[in-house]
């Protein structure tokens, strides 16, 4: 299956990062078992083959986005392979991935999240609670994703400037502001984690021990901290990512710039905002209007 020499492709030249490059691998450990079912090699393998896979996979009760996930690994497969003439054809040309259903982003209510972290009741007087209040209002004021909170370093912080630095997918930079408090806090949270730990630990968040916090801690946080203002069932750190980008929206924000701050690629991943914001004005308008 070439899968070794895939992997090394996608982690030192697409230089994707390690969620993506663990997910590519199980996808397509999944597809070379239904080859070995279907007694096929590379070679042998047709559109009529993924086909049938696709079939099997939503039979088996996949929803449409994990499917589609799947075809994405098997495209990037498959290019490769033609690309080291290790296969003739391409199979995936003549395969369309399935249709999503779109689904409006989870988001909290600003003032929800307002009460939040303005309340010092919620987060406890020692260093986990400051570094509690540090990952909450810097996913909401931010709006980066889990990895690129867990891959801050203390210098990435540049406290005059009043701005950090970012590395987001495919080791792309990107700059976003912060406001006066957040710098006042984050400064107080590092002379607290230097005192306690020392200045070699470079790694921004850490865990209660001083060791670079991960994901699962993060997630753990999050969910708490949540569950005391949300009824929500989603109350991940993608939700304050979401909440980020629609109160900018709400507020007037240009699309583009929304597009710069979550480091999106393309402005259609930004677009599906503008549907929450829609919402809202339905609901405004049906609340006001007296003809409504």
């Amino acid at each position: 299956m070439f899968l070794e020499r895939f992997n090394n492709y996608l982690q030192y030249e697409k230089r994707l990062s390690v969620h993506t490059l663990t997910a590519y691998q199980k996808d397509l450990q999944q597809f070379s078992e239904f080859l070995s079912l279907q007694e096929l090699s590379l070679d042998e393998v047709k559109a009529s083959h993924i086909r049938s896979w696709i079939m099997e996979l939503m039979d088996a009760g996949l929803d449409a986005r994990s499917v589609n996930r799947k075809i994405s690994a098997l495209r990037t497969y498959f290019k490769f392979l033609q690309r080291e003439a290790l296969v003739d054809q391409n199979p995936m040309s003549q395969i369309q991935a399935p249709k999503i259903a779109k689904r409006l982003p989870v988001v909290v209510e600003e003032h929800k999240l307002n009460t939040l972290l303005d309340d010092t009741d919620y987060f406890t007087d020692d260093f986990s609670g400051l570094r509690n209040k540090v990952v909450l209002e810097l996913l909401f004021a931010t709006g980066m994703r889990l990895a690129e909170l867990l891959g801050l370093q203390d210098q990435d912080i540049d406290t005059y400037q009043e701005q950090l630095r970012v590395l987001g997918k495919r080791n792309k930079q990107r700059i976003i502001p912060l406001t006066k408090p957040l710098i006042t806090l984050l400064k107080h949270y590092i002379e607290e984690k230097n005192r306690l730990f020392g200045r070699e630990i470079t790694a921004l968040i850490l865990t209660d021990k001083g060791k670079k916090a991960y994901p699962v801690q993060i997630q753990r946080i999050v969910n708490e901290l949540l569950g005391k203002i949300s009824t929500h069932q989603k109350k991940s750190p993608h939700v304050l990512r979401h909440s980020f980008a629609t109160s900018l929206l709400n507020r007037g924000a240009d699309l583009n710039a929304i597009k710069e701050l979550l480091g999106h690629a393309n402005l259609s991943a930004t677009q599906v905002y503008t549907h929450n914001s829609v919402e809202r004005l339905k609901s405004v308008y049906k609340q006001a209007h007296p003809k409504a």
